[in-house]
């Protein structure tokens, strides 16, 4: 049994009837994401529960080997070879637990919105399509796909019709727009659900950006 990532939990003041479970980048924590709950301005009455684990640590390469909060290890900035296929992998298993976990706690998966900024997006985006329970969402924030090629003969039926919301900053130099954008149209040519959003900023979240999150929450979780 994977054991459950250690996470921040933003709890509604009623009984959560709908999760948003969201990954954050690298180097960063549970604690990055949190203070954005208030900012989304959703309705009490929409019961939605947040979860925000943290990524494990480990040694990234890139970084001169550094220990820091990684979903998976990153050996270059190749476009190609970025996200390490095995750590990617390990994440989306425990990310996958931690969905279950809130399924056993009374929310079912169709309520469930899986969100990631950059790394935590790549590891949301592995997993969403090869999941077999249907979700309410995906949410891919500043992120890439992890070896594109492989989702044609991977990817379930199951979560191919959900919505799968990009957004990506026009002057991001650390994840540049166009594999945002590459990751996007991979979805859409494999017959998902996607809409693609660009916004003026560099790698990171704006405010009209957390609007049209808002937005597509309520309509999701309506």
């Amino acid at each position: 049994m994977t054991q459950l990532l250690p996470c921040v939990e933003h709890k509604p003041s009623v009984a959560p009837t709908a999760c948003v479970i969201w990954l954050h980048g690298l180097g960063d924590s549970g604690h990055g994401f949190a203070p954005i709950v208030p900012e989304l301005k959703l309705p009490e009455s929409m019961a939605v529960k947040f979860v925000f684990p943290h990524a494990p640590e480990r040694p990234v390469t890139i970084n001169g080997g550094m220990r820091m909060r990684a979903w998976y290890d990153i050996k270059s900035l190749d476009f190609n070879s970025r996200a390490d296929l095995s750590g990617v992998k390990e994440s989306a298993e425990q990310v996958s637990a931690l969905i279950d976990a809130q399924i056993d706690s009374g929310i079912p998966a169709n309520r469930i919105v899986l969100a990631g900024f950059s790394q935590g997006g790549v590891v949301a985006l592995h997993l969403a399509p090869r999941l077999d329970k249907q979700l309410a969402g995906v949410m891919a924030l500043s992120t890439y796909l992890c070896e594109p090629g492989l989702l044609s003969e991977q990817a379930k039926e199951t979560n191919r019709h959900i919505p799968f919301f990009f957004a990506h900053g026009n002057q991001d130099e650390v994840v540049p727009m166009f594999m945002g954008n590459a990751a996007y149209k991979t979805l859409k040519d494999n017959g998902f659900n996607a809409t693609w959003k660009s916004y003026t900023m560099q790698h990171n979240v704006c405010m009209q950006e957390l609007n049209d999150i808002s937005a597509w929450l309520q309509n999701v979780l309506a």
